[in-house]
């Protein structure tokens, strides 16, 4: 099939990339002239594991093309993908403008049946919005569809190539048909296509982030109560999460969710939830503990150095909102360098991915590491922010060496606390017993 994705960001590179992989060809849009040109010369803005080999793959088999100009890539496709940005406002509501300004554009480039996709994750209510900003201009067939995605920033690819289901909304039978050969490659293994309507899709993606975001906040709260009554969140995580009505993911606690996905999603269930005056007080509580769970560290780390961090200095390992992504967008580690900067205190952090995205963020207010050991010379404390399989087993000897005393805040619960008491550190986490060295 001829596909055109307009948007590549994460969702849209990922959609077109895989797309191309099943042997359609696919046209990616973007304004963004500098970047379609590295696109062109095989460089991938962002970092997705996996990600590369398709892309260069598909490049080279002409499978997979890009460019700036919107109308090249309608009058050769026969099915458009909107992955563009919804960005919250400030009152937590999704921008579409910039869907809604493509899908005015569409309606005065098109010429004959296209199916138009909404991959965005978009308020209950856009597709009819999109169809009418296309009828303005347009009075030929054409179909608008909500196809939500469920990707995993690290594990994008595979969850597209290999999802736990695709949901698509439409009442239209032409559109279904089409959609459903579309996406029958990548459901093989017998998980479902499931067909339903446009506004029941759009909100099937937003209740599934805000459960997701439940879960976690939950286990956080969990986690904080069982410091204070001496007991261990290991064990309560692994003691609920056999439990097959409850399952084991998302259970992990440390020091909140980040991301473009969950903070967005439940700002905006809940705003559309306002607009038709159904408060849902569950998911107001769920984004209030994930604020306090952010910084939640900082009472521990004032405690420590006696409530005064002037002249302090921190290593910090992590940057990213979690491991197998550069995205920084609402993460953690962030909310905690404001705090400890304002208090007086210094950070030399490390990221494997994310470093750059943080420079053009805040730039010189905190040094940066070559490498995660080059960070911990002369630090008073490390602070872990991102789970990143490379901080799992780090020499410590090289640690205790480094380190100006054996201090660690480890904000995803990556060591194990007897070994941290063997060892003679002060180890501070989430939801177990703090080891005093």
């Amino acid at each position: 099939m001829n596909i055109a994705v307009v948007g590549t960001g994460y969702v849209g590179l990922v959609t077109g990339t895989c797309l191309a992989e099943t042997g359609n060809n696919v046209i990616c849009v973007d304004i963004d002239k500098d970047k379609v040109e590295k696109m062109k010369n095989g460089i991938i803005p962002i970092y997705e594991p996996h990600l590369d080999n398709l892309f260069e793959r598909n490049i080279k088999q002409k499978r997979l093309s890009f460019t700036t100009e919107l109308k090249d890539a309608i009058d050769v496709s026969d099915i458009v993908f909107l992955a563009l940005p919804t960005p919250p406002g400030e009152d937590g509501s999704a921008d579409l403008s910039y869907i809604l300004g493509v899908a005015d554009d569409l309606g005065k480039m098109l010429k004959g049946y296209k199916i138009i996709i909404d991959k965005s994750t978009v308020p209950v209510g856009t597709s009819d919005k999109v169809k009418a900003a296309v009828e303005a201009n347009y009075d030929g067939e054409f179909d608008v569809v909500s196809n939500p995605e469920f990707l995993r920033e690290g594990f994008a690819v595979d969850d597209f190539m290999k999802p736990d289901r695709v949901v698509i909304g439409t009442d239209s039978e032409r559109a279904q048909e089409t959609l459903r050969e579309l996406f029958k490659p990548f459901v093989r293994q017998g998980n479902p296509i499931i067909f339903m309507d446009e506004r029941s899709a759009e909100m099937t993606k937003y209740a599934a982030n805000a459960f997701l975001a439940t879960k976690i906040s939950f286990m956080n709260e969990i986690a904080n109560l069982c410091e204070k009554v001496g007991a261990n969140v290991d064990n309560v995580r692994i003691g609920i999460g056999t439990d097959a009505r409850i399952g084991n993911r998302f259970l992990f606690p440390g020091i909140g969710y980040g991301g473009s996905c969950f903070p967005k999603d439940v700002q905006a269930i809940v705003r559309t939830a306002n607009e038709y005056d159904a408060e849902l007080q569950i998911l107001n509580s769920v984004m209030e503990v994930n604020e306090v769970q952010k910084t939640i560290l900082l009472p521990s780390i004032l405690e420590h150095f006696g409530g005064d961090l002037t002249g302090k200095k921190f290593a910090m390992w992590g940057l990213a909102f979690k491991p197998d992504t550069d995205d920084i967008r609402e993460a953690p580690a962030l909310y905690i360098i404001d705090k400890i900067v304002a208090a007086g205190g210094s950070i030399c952090a490390f990221d494997p991915e994310a470093m750059s995205n943080v420079k053009q963020l805040i730039g010189d207010k905190i040094e940066y590491g070559t490498d995660q050991y080059d960070t911990l010379e002369g630090a008073d404390a490390l602070i872990i922010c991102t789970e990143w399989s490379v901080f799992r087993t780090p020499d410590f000897d090289k640690v205790v060496e480094l380190l100006n005393s054996k201090t660690i805040f480890d904000g995803r619960n990556l060591y194990e606390t007897e070994k941290m008491q063997q060892a003679g550190f002060f180890y501070k986490s989430i939801g177990r017993k703090t080891i005093e060295n």
